[in-house]
């Protein structure tokens, strides 16, 4: 059985820290002033409990340095993703650009006439249950410079869906 599946750790096993959302090599790491925010008070979290478990007498040495390293890496990896971020405060325009807030309309495909209501974020704020869609997500590209009324091809699983974009709004922070 694989070790993934073991819920004892040895103590000399590797510490895995999780990956942050990717953002592909040459890509800028483009965030909106909430999203940034947003990982700011991530690093605060980390930092709380860093501080709290080096004070915890409840844990083995073992476990304590297990669970400083885990942490430790999760903070650099956040620190790195902070320090490359390069803010963009959108400004309404009449075009689809980053952090715009887009309704598309279904023309063709598995369900015509089917609104979709999206806004374009940077990789770490993305959370598509919440409709916030990464700029690098291919609906994203398809759709940047586009206006009211353009009409888009998008490939996907169930095959070629032609969108019409009918609302494009930007929030003021």
């Amino acid at each position: 059985m694989s070790s993934a599946f073991l819920k004892n750790e040895t103590a000399d096993a590797p510490v895995v820290i999780p990956a942050r959302a990717p953002l592909p090599p040459g890509v800028t790491n483009y965030v909106t002033p909430r999203g940034l925010a947003r990982l700011r008070e991530e690093l605060i979290e980390l930092e709380t409990e860093h501080a709290h478990l080096q004070a915890s007498e409840v844990l083995d040495e073992n476990e304590r340095s297990r669970q400083m390293a885990l942490l430790n890496g999760r903070i650099a990896n956040l620190n790195q993703r902070i320090s490359s971020a390069k803010v963009v405060d959108s400004h309404p325009q009449d075009e689809v650009r980053f952090g715009a807030t887009v309704v598309l309309k279904t023309k063709t495909g598995k369900s015509p006439g089917t609104e979709r209501r999206f806004t374009i974020v940077g990789v770490d704020e993305a959370d598509a249950s919440q409709g916030l869609i990464a700029f690098t997500a291919p609906i994203a590209r398809a759709i940047q410079g586009k206006r009211v009324g353009d009409v888009v091809s998008l490939r996907t699983v169930q095959g070629e869906e032609i969108l019409e974009i009918t609302a494009i709004g930007y929030e003021m922070e």
